[in-house]
């Protein structure tokens, strides 16, 4: 049995450029017709299924250490909720970013 190592020191932002071979095939796949994808190897997704799911569940982003410039009163109220202020820190910019991001997408 062989492991694929997964790569996280690919910038999704700067892929190089597709072949083209590679845009050829791509343009095959989009060019055929839903009718003609086996998806026989694909369980029935039943309610029961979405009742249990959980979005995101397997996400997990790659973290990357940085140094950064923190208002010594914000930094104290972090840290006095307990352990994981870094994680809280993460939290409240990822909520920031999102609503961010949801306000471009509706504005």
């Amino acid at each position: 049995m062989s492991t694929k190592s997964v790569r996280h020191d690919v910038d999704l932002a700067h892929l190089p450029p597709l072949t083209k071979a590679q845009e050829a095939a791509l343009a095959a796949l989009a060019a055929r017709p839903d009718s003609e994808i086996d998806t026989s190897d694909i369980p029935p997704l039943t309610e029961a299924f979405w009742q249990n799911a959980e979005r995101g569940r397997f996400y997990r982003p790659v973290k990357t250490s940085t140094t950064l410039r923190i208002d010594a009163d914000v930094l104290a109220w972090l840290r006095s909720q307990g352990k994981g202020y870094q994680s809280r820190i993460n939290a409240i910019l990822r909520r920031e970013m999102l609503a961010a991001l949801r306000s471009r997408k509706t504005g």
